[in-house]
Formats: structure tokens, C-alpha cells, sequence
């Protein structure tokens, strides 16, 4: 660990045992109507970290994120249109409405820039998000374990054999799907709740969140159009797109997280923390 991360875990550690007030659960109405939810925690005058799920995913997801840096800023995770407490629209899951609607949540946050955290498709809802407003109500990005668009592109896996069976239930599949996110073992409450989460959202919304009709060169486009700082934290199969941003982009850098899961921030969230507190203090609010 570097001197600087070391420092960062210190902060860590103090900020979590000092931790604030539970979060408070918040809705407002975006600009289409719909009924949107968030937590908010931490002092309201403090600068704002704003918090985005990836795929059928509640903000709570982000707990760890919540208690541990709540005492020093305001935190906002961000519950998407049909997830978590947030309404179940019937339209608006496709890319364009969603950073619309993360416009809309940075709007009620008053006029300072936030720092965006986005993580999976929160990724490319962030990116969404700069893509139509631009960056000058953001501090910085930190996108976190999903592809930019940058290349190599993602490499497909092998083809999956024809089943033989019938699929498994949805509620099967998914319990899977949840329980495959993690490399370090949760606990069998915890990944229940989050299954039960996962499943809110019906089918055909879930299914349009997985086919995003942008080309890669959007959400490329997107990063190297903000010039403030951008942290890309990744698991190994990211990192050629790592090296062409860091190559590309004049205030990025990116973190490697060997042995996590894809919500590695839940995996390590004293090494995730650490990483966010030293590249806040460095690069955003310095």
C-alpha cells in the first residue's frame, strides 16, 4: 500500500467510527413524472457524493459507502427508475432518460458540482448523464468495474451449450446472478435481500436495462469529454481499456482490485474507501 492510501485508511477508519446518522430516505419527482428515491446521510452544507447502482440493484447496496464516508460529506445513493423504493415506471430504461434523470437528482442537491460514483450500468448511466448536461455540475467521475467504451473492447465468453432442460426459474437465476457478484462469501440474509431487491423489477424492464442501443464510441466520447478528474476502478479484464484511458485522458487514473468481485466495493470496502478518500483528497477536494 502506498504512503498516501495508508493515510487514506487511517481517514477510513476514524470516519467510520465516528459515523453519522443513519441515511434518510428522500423521493423526489424527476422531470417526466416519475417518483424517484434516494438516502441521503452525512451533513447537508458538506460536499456531495453521489452514489449510482448498477443493474436491478437498491442504493443500499452502497451501505458500506454510506457509514463509512457520511461523516466527513454528503452521500446520496440513488435508487434508478424501477429499483429499490424508486416508482416502476413503465418507460424510461434506456440511457438518455436515465442521465436525465440523474440530472434531476443532481438538481435537488443545490448548485455545487457532485462527485459521480457509478458502478456496472451505473457506469454507463453516469456517462449518459455527462454525454447530454456536460460536466460542469460534477467535481469528477469514479466508474467503477464496467466497460468506457474504450478499447479492447469486452471479449465475449464461450457459447453456451444448448440446455438440455428448461431454464431455471427466474428467481433461481437471479439468486445466482446475485450471489455470483461477490468473490468473498456474504451472508445467506444479505444475499437473500438483495435477490428479493433484484426481482422488483419486471421482466421487460430488466431485459430493455440490458440492451442499451448506443455505439461503444458513446460512452468512450463521453469520458474524454469532461476534463475533470476520473478514477476507473476495475477488476482485471478492464485493464487494456485502463491503459488507453490513462494513455488518452490528462486527469485520469485507475485502480486494480485483483481479487474482488464485480461488487468489489462490497468485497473490500475498507481498500474501495481508502482508494475514494485518498483520490478525494488529492484530485477532487483537495
Amino acid at each position: 500500500m502506498t504512503a498516501g492510501l495508508a493515510v487514506a485508511a487511517l481517514v477510513f477508519g476514524c470516519l467510520l467510527a465516528s459515523a453519522a446518522d443513519a441515511a434518510q430516505s428522500r423521493f423526489f419527482t424527476a422531470s417526466d413524472g416519475t417518483r424517484l428515491h434516494y438516502l441521503e446521510a452525512g451533513p447537508a452544507t458538506a460536499n456531495t457524493i453521489v452514489f449510482v447502482p448498477g443493474w436491478t440493484m437498491p442504493a443500499w447496496i452502497w451501505q458500506p459507502q454510506i457509514d463509512a464516508l457520511s461523516a466527513r460529506y454528503h452521500v446520496i445513493a440513488f435508487d434508478p427508475r424501477g429499483q429499490g423504493q424508486s416508482q416502476i415506471a413503465a418507460a424510461g430504461y434506456e440511457p438518455d432518460r436515465r442521465g436525465r434523470d440523474l440530472e434531476d437528482l443532481i438538481e435537488t442537491q443545490g448548485g455545487q458540482p457532485v462527485l459521480l460514483v457509478g458502478w456496472s450500468l451505473g457506469v454507463l448511466d453516469a456517462l449518459s448523464y455527462v454525454a447530454q448536461c456536460g460536466d460542469a455540475r460534477i467535481a469528477g467521475l469514479v466508474l467503477v468495474d464496467n466497460s468506457i467504451g474504450e478499447n479492447p473492447p469486452p471479449i465475449p465468453g464461450p457459447p453456451r451449450p444448448r440446455p438440455k432442460a428448461p431454464k431455471p426459474p427466474r428467481e433461481e437465476a437471479r439468486a445466482a446472478f446475485v450471489k455470483g457478484m461477490f468473490h468473498r462469501q456474504q451472508s445467506p440474509d444479505y444475499l437473500e435481500r438483495l435477490t428479493r431487491a433484484s426481482l422488483q423489477l419486471p421482466e421487460p424492464q430488466a431485459r430493455a436495462l440490458l440492451a442499451y442501443a448506443k455505439p461503444r464510441s458513446y460512452w468512450r466520447d463521453a469520458v474524454y469529454s469532461t476534463k475533470k478528474p476520473v478514477l476507473y476502478v476495475i477488476r482485471p479484464r478492464w485493464q487494456g481499456q485502463a491503459a488507453n484511458l490513462l494513455a488518452r485522458h490528462a486527469d485520469a487514473e485507475s485502480v486494480l482490485f485483483e481479487t474482488a468481485g464485480h461488487a468489489l466495493f462490497v468485497d473490500e470496502p475498507q481498500r474501495f474507501n481508502a482508494v475514494l478518500t485518498d483520490f478525494i483528497g488529492r484530485k477532487v477536494w483537495p
